[in-house]
């Protein structure tokens, strides 16, 4: 199967997930800021840490290059958006002059996902070197 029929296919899962699992997260709190995003933005940068570090090797490829493309790509690509971000960032201050909220979830979205990529590629060296 070509890379971009595995973006394409991971991408929709992905999305989907991204959706499901905002409306679950977002059902918990009722303020103005976007938890389900953050949620899904920060779990995602820890796997694509993880990811990253543990397909490195290409002596030991668990996938095909091309599903490996449809997981960092498309699966994670589709569940973390930084559109949705700014988005979301964008309204709390237009419709609800949030700056607080708004500046909250700049600071959070990039300390959060950064911290999350380092732990996730942690992990993953973790686990490289215990193979």
């Amino acid at each position: 199967m070509s890379a971009v029929l595995w973006i394409g296919f991971g991408g929709a899962l992905g999305s989907v997930g991204r959706y499901l699992i905002s409306m679950h997260v977002d059902r918990f709190f009722t303020s103005a800021f976007p938890w389900g995003t953050m949620v899904c933005n920060v779990v995602g940068c820890v796997v694509i840490g993880f990811l990253a570090e543990i397909l490195v090797d290409d002596e030991r490829m668990w996938l095909s290059p091309e599903a490996r493309q449809g997981v960092m790509v498309g699966v994670l690509g589709g569940f973390t958006t930084f559109s949705t971000f700014g988005l979301q960032t964008f309204a709390m201050v237009k419709s609800e002059n949030a700056w607080g909220w708004a500046s909250t979830n700049v600071g959070l979205s990039l300390v959060l996902c950064l911290l999350g990529v380092w732990l996730g590629a942690f992990l993953g060296s973790l686990v490289r070197q215990g193979t």
